[in-house]
């Protein structure tokens, strides 16, 4: 089995993604899933996700071959989105099926800190008309390395 991984420069419907995902797992016992979106207020107009293609791609489609190879999993999925976004729309759905919660939880997890703090994505915000680069934080590092 791989993982169904995908990079989208449209917005998705992360409750029709996840609703497939879910019909297509019929055996498994839970499905785990988190979706991160575009935070709203704090002067937020707009998030723009750039990334390299050579690298993007390929490199998710590793991150999910190393997740299936360390849960029991029946199936994954990684849809993750490059472009401009606006307050409130989804940038990433991670969803990890298993005969097990705590397989799915920790493989939804480490994929998250992966592709948070090991990603191939260039962040900017633009508040008040100007764009502005996002730094990884020292938290993202840190959640990163409790994975050894």
């Amino acid at each position: 089995m791989a993982a169904d991984v995908r990079l989208l420069g449209a917005a998705f419907d992360p409750a029709a993604q996840l609703a497939a995902f879910t019909a297509a797992h019929p055996s498994a016992g839970g499905v785990v899933s988190f979706l991160g979106q575009v935070r709203a207020g704090e002067g937020v107009e707009a998030l723009e996700l750039r990334h390299y293609p050579p690298l993007t791609l390929p490199g998710m489609s590793a991150l999910g071959e190393t997740v299936l190879a360390r849960w029991a999993l029946d199936g994954l999925l990684i849809v993750h989105r490059h472009g401009e976004m606006a307050p409130g729309e989804p940038i990433v759905l991670v969803a990890a099926a298993a005969r097990h919660r705590r397989d799915a939880f920790a493989a939804a997890d480490f994929a998250m800190d992966h592709l948070k703090s090991d990603s191939w994505f260039w962040k900017r915000e633009r508040r008040a008309g100007e764009w502005h680069w996002i730094e990884p934080r020292q938290q993202d590092h840190a959640d990163l390395a409790r994975w050894g």
